[in-house]
């Protein structure tokens, strides 16, 4: 038994297709496969049932991929003892963001760490929360920035700031003769949303309760659309389709008076989401992760409030 091998059956596990997990191995389909009938055949036990388009896991597959996951783990920490035992801050660091966080805090959040820091280059991942989750477990990365809530994830937890939401609409729209927007009165419009899959919709929905129970079709809200992006959202709103609600950070001038945008805040208490980092409680580089906290509280978000606590 090898690590090589514990590292594909895991990938298997996740991708539950034998060439999209030799992709991610960076191996040849007939590598991969070879490897995990040796192991199989090692263990005397089937991993995976072969049968149709989609792998699935045995029963006991699963319990064996579990700690397989454990195992390596344990490796990636192992080498992070023997970093740190050099320095903590030399050497790249992996960090993963979610879709929309990115765009707005990697360009300051780079040039800070590279004045800090520059001898620990960042290696940036944008994902979904889920991947980026999964990618924490596997050790293909070593923290990530994302927002509250999470599911159930076991690892160490560091808050960032608080980040409110402001509501998007055309140049024209009525609503820009407002000071600020009750949340109520989104069930009225046209409502612009990202797609299935994105945090920032579920969070949205989860903080704005009158967007939630009027989300459903045919129940409240006059219609609502969905967009792969905060920008490609953005120009959907400009054009006059409807309404979206943006996280704060996304908005550099809010009393902007040009272009085919206006932006206002919601009543107090307006809905906000909290961002923070996450990474494995084995990672023994903590040093790092202050880093890139004191780095996150020096750029100067606009809107956000900066926090800094342990959880």
């Amino acid at each position: 038994m090898t690590l090589t091998e514990l590292k594909y059956i895991v990938a298997v596990a996740r991708a539950k297709h034998f060439g999209h997990a030799a992709e991610a191995c960076y191996v040849a389909q007939p590598t991969l496969s070879v490897a995990i009938k040796k192991l199989e055949d090692e263990l005397g036990v089937v991993l995976f049932e072969r049968g149709g388009a989609e792998i699935s896991v045995t029963p006991l597959g699963a319990q064996i991929v579990a700690q397989a996951e454990r195992v390596l783990e344990q490796t990636a920490a192992i080498k992070e003892l023997a970093k740190q035992n050099k320095d903590p801050l030399a050497g790249p660091l992996r960090l993963g963001v979610i879709y929309t966080i990115g765009p707005y805090l990697l360009p300051p959040l780079v040039k800070g760490m590279i004045d800090k820091v520059p001898q620990m280059p960042l290696i940036l991942q944008e994902n979904f929360t889920v991947k980026l989750l999964e990618m924490l477990r596997q050790g293909e990365l070593d923290a990530a920035i994302m927002a509250l809530p999470l599911p159930e994830h076991g690892m160490a937890m560091q808050v960032l700031y608080d980040e409110p939401f402001v509501v998007a609409m055309p140049t024209l729209h009525p609503w820009t003769k407002r000071k600020s927007i009750p949340a109520d009165d989104l069930k009225t419009e046209n409502m612009l949303l990202l797609g299935n899959g994105h945090c920032f919709r579920d969070q949205v929905l989860e903080v704005c309760p009158e967007m939630a129970r009027f989300s459903a079709p045919g129940n409240g809200m006059q219609r609502t659309f969905e967009g792969s992006s905060l920008e490609t959202i953005r120009h959907m709103v400009a054009s006059g389709i409807g309404l979206t609600v943006l996280p704060r950070a996304s908005v550099p001038d809010m009393d902007t008076k040009e272009g085919m945008l206006q932006f206002r805040p919601f009543d107090e208490p307006a809905p906000s989401r909290r961002v923070v980092i996450v990474w494995r409680k084995s990672f023994t580089r903590k040093a790092a992760i202050d880093a890139v906290c004191d780095v996150v509280a020096s750029c100067n978000l606009p809107g956000i409030t900066t926090l800094c606590a342990d959880e």
